[in-house]
């Protein structure tokens, strides 16, 4: 029966990432988008009825009830939503911005997850000192305050200029996640400790997938709209009018192969129409972050005990 309710979840989290990404193409207010939209909130809906009603439930929502393990996986899920969302626009920044090919801007992106690799085994330390609720409050608001940071890019920005900002990011998510999910495999049964991490772990991921789809889709939608606004005076070709809105990318090919004074106008109009995308992006972004942390620092235990009484774990497994 775990099949069914694979089925539906597989299904309802496709549909609303579907209509999130369809949305700058079709319109926010368009049929297809609100129905598939509402289709998938439904079906979520539906896996919920759907796992209480089951005798073998592929989620035990029971589990939801322990703060130790909802808040976490919630704050984990909100943080990817941020952090996922942000690299996804961060690294088109390096790229078409400051002109770095896909290896040399990967290679920029490094100091996030070199950050985190020296950070995350201190999150124990800090668990046993400070709590799971201040460690994971902190890590949210630092990251919330990088992104926040680099929300006010400019064309202007270099990369030394955004690296304080992104070491912030990489230090409060190396807080956050070793931290939440020692919660979340200490707020359930020993016994179930597989469906703990299998738990954070869609968390993660969900949080990512729709971060990047909300995220991409803002910036898709503010770039589109400010580059039509550019060029709606004058008489461009169809062809072209699609490669310059389809993406900076395309846009800064055809300023390429026009040169001259007609290539600049272009590719400087696509870059600050990207920037500003870029900022709406990472707006709502860091607000999700900060979010979490108002969330984690009201609501997540301290110290979460096992529901079986077993010996609490300070860090993940």
């Amino acid at each position: 029966m775990t099949l069914v309710g694979a089925f539906l979840s597989v299904v309802a989290v496709g549909s609303v990432l579907w209509a999130v990404i369809e949305a700058p193409v079709d319109g926010w207010s368009s049929s297809f988008v609100l129905g598939l939209g509402a289709s998938g909130v439904a079906l979520l809906a539906s896996f919920t009825l759907w796992e209480r009603a089951s005798s073998h439930p592929m989620l035990n929502l029971e589990f939801f009830k322990q703060r130790g393990f909802s808040i976490a996986v919630s704050a984990v899920g909100l943080l990817m939503f941020g952090l996922i969302g942000s690299l996804f626009i961060l690294t088109q920044f390096l790229q078409f911005n400051l002109g770095y090919s896909a290896l040399q801007a990967g290679v920029r992106m490094l100091p996030i997850a070199a950050v985190m690799a020296v950070v995350a085994p201190l999150s124990a330390v800090l668990n046993r000192i400070l709590g799971t609720k201040v460690t994971t409050s902190v890590g949210l608001l630092l990251a919330g305050a990088g992104l926040l940071t680099m929300s006010r890019e400019s064309v202007d920005w270099s990369f030394l200029t955004m690296l304080p900002a992104m070491v912030m990011v990489g230090v409060g998510a190396a807080m956050v996640m070793p931290s939440v999910s020692a919660s979340v495999m200490n707020s359930v049964p020993r016994g179930d400790t597989g469906v703990g991490s299998a738990t954070n772990g869609t968390f993660i991921q969900l949080g990512g997938a729709v971060g990047v789809a909300v995220v991409g889709s803002l910036l898709s939608t503010r770039y589109q709209s400010l580059m039509r606004q550019a060029i709606a005076p004058y008489h461009v070709p169809s062809a072209i009018a699609n490669a310059m809105l389809g993406s900076i990318g395309g846009a800064l090919g055809v300023a390429g192969k026009l040169g001259g004074a007609t290539g600049h106008l272009i590719s400087t109009t696509a870059r600050s129409s990207f920037i500003s995308g870029t900022d709406l992006g990472l707006l709502p972004a860091a607000a999700v972050i900060f979010a979490g942390c108002l969330l984690t620092a009201i609501a997540l235990p301290a110290r979460p005990h096992r529901p079986d009484g077993g010996e609490q774990r300070t860090q993940s497994g």
